[in-house]
């Protein structure tokens, strides 16, 4: 077995120190200077292997959010199973979270999340709902309660949202992810 090159090391502690930095102050208040201090490197090294914040921000934002394989599920569970698994990964991985903060005040943030939720939540939606044509709709909705909640629980911390157990999320939301993704068309 080969021993990790130090380029790799040296990525990986710029992309560990970029998603602490994005994450505490944001795209705009992040700079390659505090993150190159954060990492241990020089700025230039930064720039060497990233050209420039955006695209540091984009490599530090890939975010695989792992669904679960939802076709070999009961309809009727697929909302809960997708529930319980966001809350999950919100939990588990502050990368997301601070994607979230940066999303809603950076085009380039809002880009990355909307990339993410169309490649990785779109062909769930596609998969499961009744109308393939209406599956772009469908995952905009899901993804509307999906971000709102984790707005409200993780970002914002209102009250009653951080109060809430895993399971009463779970028990409110499920049911309406559940319809967007397989209920007959509203309209």
């Amino acid at each position: 077995m080969t021993a990790p090159r130090r380029s790799d090391a040296t990525r990986a502690a710029i992309l560990d120190a970029a998603r602490e930095r994005f994450a505490a102050d944001g795209y705009e208040r992040a700079t390659i200077r505090a993150i190159a201090r954060d990492a241990g490197i020089d700025p230039s090294m930064v720039m060497r292997y990233y050209g420039n914040k955006e695209g540091l921000f984009a490599a530090a934002s890939e975010f695989d959010l792992r669904l679960p394989e939802v076709g070999a599920l009961p309809s009727r569970h697929i909302g809960a199973v997708l529930v319980t698994h966001f809350l999950d990964r919100w939990e588990q991985d502050e990368v997301l979270t601070a994607l979230l903060r940066v999303g809603v005040t950076n085009e380039a943030g809002a880009e990355r999340m909307r990339t993410i939720f169309k490649e990785q939540l779109g062909p769930i939606a596609a998969g499961v709902c009744p109308d393939p044509a209406e599956a772009a709709d469908r995952a905009a909705l899901v993804a509307s309660q999906i971000l709102g909640m984790a707005l409200a629980r993780y970002v914002l911390r209102l009250p009653r949202a951080v109060d809430m157990s895993r399971e009463e999320v779970v028990a409110w939301l499920g049911p309406t992810v559940q319809r967007y993704l397989t209920e007959p068309s509203a309209g």
